[in-house]
């Protein structure tokens, strides 16, 4: 009997994943929510309402992933305030699921987008300092 084998695809994102750093595993989720949101929005107008609360669902879960991952003990103010946003987050796709409201999904999306390109940001200063310590700690200036 034949082994299924993973797609090169499923394989890239199973590397990309287990070699991300911490901030880039953050905006993984956040293009996730923003990618189940889209396909949510895209079948609010065929009226496709599995599809919708499937997918707001799958946003609901990252959500919770998310809030499960903050460490409001050493995170001080700023790991209360994305927990706050989180639960709002949830409030409101919850609300949107129930009354199949694209504007109320719209507006989500728009903030975790803005918290994805913040975390983008921090991520990719996190990628230049971790390259130039490696870089610093294999070669040695001499002055």
């Amino acid at each position: 009997m034949a082994v299924p084998r993973k797609s090169p695809y499923e394989e890239y994102k199973k590397t990309e994943i287990n070699t991300a750093n911490q901030g880039k595993l953050i905006v993984m989720l956040y293009d996730g929510i923003v990618k189940f949101l889209g396909v949510a929005i895209d079948n609010m107008n065929p009226r496709t309402y599995d599809v919708v609360n499937a997918n707001i669902i799958r946003a609901q879960d990252i959500i919770t992933e998310l809030m499960l991952a903050l460490n409001i003990n050493e995170g001080g103010e700023i790991s209360n305030n994305l927990f706050n946003l989180y639960v709002y987050f949830k409030k409101r796709l919850l609300e949107a699921n129930i009354k199949k409201d694209a504007e109320i999904l719209t507006e989500v999306v728009t903030h975790v987008k803005e918290l994805r390109d913040a975390w983008d940001k921090i991520s990719a200063k996190e990628t230049k300092t971790d390259k130039f310590a490696a870089a610093k700690g294999t070669f040695s200036i001499e002055g």
